[in-house]
């Protein structure tokens, strides 16, 4: 299974560096069998049902993205910092450009009198400990940060005031992500109030997305490329609401591949889930055994990604680039701030 399997060409015209408005107003490719239909995700609750369980991402983006300043003598030099996830004693790993004009005990100063002293490097990434902790940093973070939009947005133009609503999801509740859980950017209260009132169900489970989702496969055996780590949880009650719409010969369907990602490695048999906690670093595709998705919803993905494995682990390597085919000459928006597609195998 070679990484050439997975390239399409992509005009760079489709790729999305605004969201629509109102969310809801994404298009969705809607392909089950071999049938494909250009739909809305306003549409969405015409096609679920009470059977449906939609297994959402909760985790919350952090305005992960800090321009600072190191001052050595008197010579100040900027410093952009893109933060990764803490450690037990309270430090984070960071993204520090550039970390080799960054000494170890030299401090880097933010706004909103933010500042964090370089504790060391390892895997070329700083370790930082924060002035502030807890509420305060919390607080101040909010005021200094910006959103780690993905590379291929922040290539074309700089975050800002509007990308702190649209990266982050209606239903985002525990702060520790650095890239969004994007599949779920298209809801809003006026979906979700429709999907509710169609009884479809729902679950809540938390990965912390990392900005690992980002980085590139290297190997051109794709059975050989190791997969980032993030923490997620599967706690009692998502578990007995998959569990139970399995028993009864429901559909369980995660939205997007960060959900699919967390349930897949919670599942203990077939159709069987249990409470979960943990770091997981699940590679899927295509020949994977899938023990609770019956869909997906997810976006549009970068060629030759881990994610575009993933989705066609779950149609089928031909069905899923007859599916991008369609939704290149359909003139679909790609990828973070793109539109929509439910997969159903």
């Amino acid at each position: 299974m070679k990484l050439d399997d997975f390239d399409f060409d992509l005009p760079e015209q489709l790729i999305a560096v605004r969201p629509v408005s109102p969310r809801r107003a994404a298009r969705m490719l809607v392909a089950e069998g071999d049938a494909i239909r250009d739909m809305a995700v306003s549409d969405l609750a015409n096609l679920l049902g009470p059977d449906d369980l939609l297994v959402l991402n909760n985790t919350k983006v952090i305005p992960a993205r800090l321009f600072g300043t190191r001052n050595r003598d008197g010579n100040v030099s900027k410093v952009e910092v893109t933060l990764l996830s803490p450690d037990t004693a309270g430090n984070w790993t960071a993204l520090v450009k550039p970390l080799r004009k960054v000494k170890d005990g030299e401090v880097i100063a933010f706004d909103a009198g933010l500042e964090a002293e370089m504790q060391g490097r390892a895997d070329g990434q700083g370790v930082l400990c924060f002035n502030l902790e807890g509420d305060a940093f919390d607080a101040a973070l909010a005021q200094a940060g910006q959103m780690p939009l993905p590379p291929y947005i922040a290539a074309k133009r700089p975050a800002d005031a509007q990308d702190k609503d649209d990266y982050q999801t209606a239903f985002a509740k525990h702060q520790g992500a650095v890239a969004a859980p994007t599949a779920s950017l298209h809801f809003d209260e006026v979906v979700l109030d429709a999907l509710k009132a169609r009884g479809v169900q729902f679950a809540e489970v938390t990965l912390h997305v990392g900005a690992g989702t980002f980085l590139p496969v290297k190997v051109d055996d794709v059975t050989t490329h190791k997969m980032h780590s993030e923490w997620g949880q599967v706690d009692a009650d998502a578990a007995a609401k998959i569990n139970a719409t399995k028993a009864r010969g429901g559909r369980v369907i995660p939205v997007g591949t960060t959900a699919l990602r967390l349930i897949e490695t919670a599942a203990t048999a077939k159709g069987q889930i249990a409470p979960w906690t943990g770091d997981t670093d699940i590679f899927i595709y295509p020949g994977f055994d899938f023990k609770l998705t019956d869909a997906l919803m997810t976006n549009f993905h970068l060629p030759k990604s881990t994610l575009l494995m993933l989705v066609s682990a779950l149609m089928g390597q031909g069905r899923m680039q007859n599916i991008y085919t369609h939704a290149v000459e359909r003139k679909y928006r790609f990828f973070s701030y793109g539109d929509s597609s439910l997969l159903i195998p």
